[in-house]
């Protein structure tokens, strides 16, 4: 079926959340064998249309296929084959230890699926957003109901595709469609939502989902920083800002936003990163547009945003170290160095989302750390230097959703790690263990002995022998 506007969706969208109810009820019970066979459906599909991934998300935004390979594709079946491994262990009752006021009792947390989930995923990383979240839901043991972005149109139908030929609606579904869609689905009392876009859109879905009390994880984004000391190496971190910057063309949740580096530092920095660029997307010397690895910005509304940003800048005062060049034909934003930044320019009041790296120049640690936590609270936070008391105060002075030492946009992909933001930048976490949990109700059971009991003494009415019990309570416990 092809559902494409809200008048002709809006009966199917009633329809299937009805059956996900329905089916979330018997998942309940759902084994951990059960669930890993739908997980592992989905890791069969993968494999077997690996073509199909990487010509949908190309046609999107001409991601480079190893781009597409490795931030795409084996963020996915990394975080799925992670998954089947542990999950047994992740759904197993955990016991806890009884407490003397509690003897005769015992006690555990029992792990229990929420039930209906809502999956919202934005356009940057269309296939990894999208169900990297469904891999925790499942795991978790949840119907999911999953709304991919209208503005990759490409991956998006992919993943219905793979949806459709992978489960049955009332297990999982993909409705595709514009914002109204969205907003359609939002009505609906989900039990768990999870959205993945800009704290703008973050605090929308927040309202939304209070109406029917839903819980909610949040991946936000917001303007992180990469800190580079005078004791950093330069080079290194140079080409680990560079790469983290701009692969995807900038379109990347926990990219630097931007660059505070020593100003003992600053020239040397600013050779390394246009080194790095030319290293990366230039080796040739034919320019950074014939390189068959820079991805472009998704549409010409995205490129005429950022666009936009770097003419603000420049008319107030911004210089273009390298780059700058843009063309419309081909959605096409060369990687864009500035100095000479000011807190009036709106580049550096929004999330740039895009290949404009500002550096800013400082004097010491206090003076940096001042400067990050005058700013909402970061999705991540990346720090550069040789020495560890320098690392380790940066990331214990300020507050971030995530903090690397020494690279860029790595803890992403690392399944022990819980990833997701504080306040501005998100609420939740997601991946492995963290991802289960997201989706499960940690519920609570005490099972008590028949007759004589800790509790019973202090029943009323009050005594003397009572009111002593509870003096001792006070006093002991």
């Amino acid at each position: 079926m092809e559902f494409q506007t809200l008048e002709n969706i809006s009966p199917v969208i009633d329809q299937i959340f009805e059956a996900q109810q329905k089916q979330a009820v018997k998942m309940r019970n759902s084994s951990a064998s059960h669930r890993k066979a739908l997980l592992n459906k989905m890791l069969d599909w993968i494999k077997t249309n690996k073509e199909d991934i990487r010509r949908a998300v190309y046609a999107d935004f001409k991601k480079p296929y190893p781009e597409i390979d490795i931030s795409e594709i084996f963020v996915v079946t990394s975080e799925i084959k992670y998954t089947i491994k542990h999950l047994d262990e992740w759904m197993r009752i955990k016991k806890v230890g009884t407490p003397m006021t509690m003897l005769g009792s015992n006690a555990y947390i029992q792990y229990e699926p929420k039930g209906t989930a809502l999956i919202i995923a934005p356009w940057n990383y269309p296939f990894n957003l999208a169900l990297g979240p469904l891999v925790s839901a499942l795991a978790a043991g949840c119907t999911a109901i999953i709304k991919p972005s209208e503005m990759t149109p490409h991956t998006s139908a992919l993943i219905r595709r793979l949806v459709e030929e992978t489960y049955d609606q009332s297990q999982v579904a993909v409705f595709e469609g514009e914002v109204d869609v969205a907003q359609k689905l939002l009505t609906k009392p989900f039990d768990h939502i999870f959205f993945t876009g800009s704290p703008g859109v973050g605090k929308i879905i927040m309202k939304a989902a209070a109406e029917h009390l839903s819980s909610v994880t949040l991946e936000l984004g917001g303007k992180s920083p990469a800190v580079v000391d005078a004791k950093a190496d330069i080079q290194d971190a140079a080409e680990k800002i560079i790469y983290g910057k701009f692969v995807n063309c900038g379109q990347t949740c926990i990219a630097p936003d931007y660059v505070l580096v020593h100003i003992a530092v600053k020239d040397a920095l600013l050779e390394a990163l246009k080194n790095a660029i030319h290293k990366m997307y230039d080796p040739a010397d034919k320019g950074v547009e014939k390189s068959k690895d820079y991805a472009r910005i998704v549409n010409l509304k995205h490129l005429k945003r950022i666009k936009h940003l770097l003419a603000d800048a420049e008319i107030k005062g911004a210089q273009i170290f390298f780059g700058g060049y843009v063309s419309e034909e081909d959605n096409f934003f060369e990687p864009t160095i500035l100095t000479g930044l000011s807190e009036e320019m709106e580049i550096m009041q929004e999330e740039i989302f895009g290949p404009i790296l500002p550096i800013i120049t400082y004097a010491n640690m206090e003076e940096a750390i001042r400067y990050i936590n005058l700013k909402p609270k970061p999705l991540a936070l990346y720090g550069f230097s040789k020495d560890q008391y320098i690392i380790n105060r940066l990331f214990t002075e300020t507050s971030s959703g995530g903090a690397v030492a020494n690279d860029c946009v790595l803890h992403f992909l690392h399944h022990e790690l819980p990833f997701g933001g504080v306040n501005n930048s998100g609420i939740g976490k997601a991946h492995g263990h963290h991802g289960f949990l997201a989706f499960s109700n940690e519920k609570a059971v005490l099972k008590q002995r028949i007759g004589l009991t800790a509790s019973k003494p202090l029943f009323p009415p009050y005594g003397i022998a009572g009111k002593k019990i509870i003096d001792s309570l006070l006093k002991w416990f």
